[in-house]
């Protein structure tokens, strides 16, 4: 009987400790519950919008103001990047914030550096660490989305690219160039022009390390007047986007905006365009 109660005595002794070494882990674990709940873990992607040459982030309003008012997207904050790339934001990013959208404005905007991309990504990945974004360009800004791709495809510091909206981008050369004017798409399987501009050339190793997991919308415009062209790039400088990717991409679509509001600059203030994007990031 004896041995009975210190049998009995021991087990409880046994459980009681093993309920407080539980409640201790529990205690330990409350930090990366935190942790979780931060952006870093989140299922929100920003959304970055890149504005051509000699343009501004004034160029973004229009279709950033359309994706909040959809209910897309409840916050849009602007990135100001200087000459020599220091990035300031006007605005914070709140923890609750579905699908940010980050309106990216350079004081330098005729150069096209590439290197002002990797600022203003680095600078909202430093500060939020969201692992995937989604980059929308407009003309010039495609290419410095491409540049961009294609120096940086393998350097895991910096966030995975989710999607890619290019619109009105000239990847084989604006209408006053050479190849922007006299190109045509060859093989329409493939996109692939039978004159090769200068940036052309440059972009060709995407061919082999277009990241895979990215999703691709083009859109272009074709004011149907004749040119092919959105008055600014023809149709085939920006079918040439598709030879690039090279099958790579994990799925690329092309759009054709007609009419009179298919110009060059009407594009990012198209409401199709509007559309578009929204059904294609955030829905």
């Amino acid at each position: 009987m004896k041995k009975r109660k210190i049998y009995l005595a021991s087990f409880f002794i046994a459980a009681f400790l093993f309920i407080l070494a539980g409640c201790s882990q529990k205690t330990q674990n409350v930090p990366a519950k935190k942790v979780t709940g931060s952006l870093t873990n989140t299922k929100t992607i920003p959304t970055f919008f890149f504005h051509g040459w000699g343009s501004s982030v004034n160029a973004e309003k229009h279709m950033a103001n359309a994706a909040k008012k959809a209910g897309v997207t409840n916050t849009i904050i602007q990135a100001d990047v200087s000459k020599n790339g220091t990035v300031k934001l006007n605005n914070t990013i709140p923890k609750n914030a579905k699908n940010p959208i980050v309106e990216v404005n350079f004081e330098d905007n005729q150069s096209g550096k590439t290197s002002y991309v990797k600022s203003v990504i680095t600078a909202i990945s430093n500060k939020y660490h969201y692992a995937k974004i989604n980059l929308v360009g407009h003309s010039m800004g495609n290419l410095q989305i491409a540049n961009y791709i294609n120096e940086n495809y393998d350097n895991k510091k910096m966030p995975k690219i989710n999607k890619v909206v290019s619109i009105a981008g000239h990847y084989d050369g604006y209408l006053g160039e050479e190849a922007g004017q006299k190109a045509k798409i060859k093989n329409k399987e493939i996109g692939e022009p039978d004159i090769y501009s200068d940036g052309f050339k440059q972009l060709l190793p995407l061919r082999k390390h277009y990241p895979k997991q990215i999703e691709v919308l083009n859109i272009y415009g074709n004011k149907e007047d004749g040119s092919n062209s959105d008055g600014s790039v023809s149709v085939a400088s920006a079918q040439s986007y598709k030879y690039l990717i090279n099958g790579r991409a994990k799925s690329y679509h092309e759009v054709e905006i007609k009419g009179k509001n298919a110009q060059h600059s009407k594009l990012h203030e198209n409401k199709e365009v509007d559309q578009l994007l929204i059904d294609f990031l955030w829905k």
